[in-house]
């Protein structure tokens, strides 16, 4: 059993892997000061990858019945604890039992929440990175590898009702694992839409070099796999050849496995030679994070408030 501690000051956590490591750390003591969350401070809860059921709910029970932990941001193991905790929740919103995923714990009326904000922090990073009619204008492909929380939020926010003709003709999900592709074709394939979707098994970044070379020129490719993150490497090789005129996506906005190869690395290699536009998990992180404060601590978080929130933590 891990030794929780109740809160004495109202506390924030960060469910992850290596949350020690984070950017976070060191940004969220100066937008607590920003936002006038007075005494609030944050801890990390490492846990790792697909860990045993008992020790997500002990987790989640302790921040329910603690009275000064208020609630938690989720990464990594958004899927894994809400299908462990799911009977804990008394308000699950539409977006967390749509992708059966929780990346925000928060507490409001009496009720333990889960929130799946990734569709939006996702769409909000997107929308500052991918042109705007990118998929009217050019019908590239999506290639998505990774097949946790992010790859079905990403997924979901591109194939809204709401931008009509402006959405993928085709999305592929690649992952390692066959369980984690049937659960995203399970919960896709509820989707009402006209992009067609492809799930393959890649358990080799060889596997990811083929899918990779198979795309259309100004298509989207985005590594959600955590590699170089939460674990060591990169889902392609150095061999791999992105599709001319792209955008490419590193959903990590740091790097802990600095020995291995490095996806945006690889990405900015081929910059200039295929005309690519390669973005870092930055805007995400902020997106992310912001959203759930927001939710955790009930203020919100927009307009200038936000712009000075991202200033504060590039500065760090």
């Amino acid at each position: 059993m891990a030794n929780y501690v109740p809160a004495t000051q109202p506390t924030i956590y960060f469910i992850g892997v290596t949350t020690g490591k984070s950017s976070i750390m060191k940004v969220f003591p100066k937008w607590a000061d920003a936002l006038g969350l007075k005494d609030a401070v944050i801890k990390g809860m490492d846990f790792k990858p697909h860990s045993p059921a008992e020790e997500y709910r002990e987790a989640v029970e302790f921040i329910k019945n603690d009275p000064l932990s208020l609630g938690a941001l989720v990464t990594t193991h958004k899927i894994d604890l809400f299908k462990s905790c799911e009977d804990l929740f008394e308000y699950v919103d539409p977006y967390a039992k749509q992708l059966g995923e929780v990346s925000s714990i928060s507490k409001k009326d009496g009720m333990l929440c889960a929130h799946a904000k990734d569709p939006i922090s996702s769409g909000l990073a997107l929308e500052a990175f991918v042109p705007k009619n990118y998929w009217v204008d050019y019908d590239g492909d999506v290639l998505i590898m990774g097949a946790g929380g992010s790859a079905l939020a990403m997924s979901v926010y591109l194939t809204q009702k709401k931008f009509g003709e402006n959405v993928p003709s085709r999305i592929i999900i690649a992952n390692r694992s066959q369980p984690r592709l049937d659960e995203a074709k399970r919960i896709l394939g509820e989707i009402d839409t006209k992009t067609k979707f492809e799930f393959v098994l890649c358990p080799k970044p060889e596997d990811n070099d083929k899918l990779l070379g198979s795309l259309k020129p100004h298509s989207l490719v985005v590594n959600a796999t955590g590699l170089g993150k939460d674990g060591p490497g990169s889902p392609i090789t150095d061999a791999g050849q992105f599709p001319a005129d792209s955008c490419v996506w590193e959903l990590n906005y740091r790097v802990v496995y600095v020995d291995d190869p490095i996806f945006e690395e690889q990405a900015r290699a081929q910059e200039k030679e295929k005309n690519l536009r390669v973005e870092a998990g930055w805007i995400y992180f902020i997106h992310g994070w912001t959203q759930v404060i927001a939710e955790v601590f009930h203020t919100p978080i927009e307009g200038e408030i936000l712009d000075r929130l991202s200033d504060i933590a590039k500065q760090k």
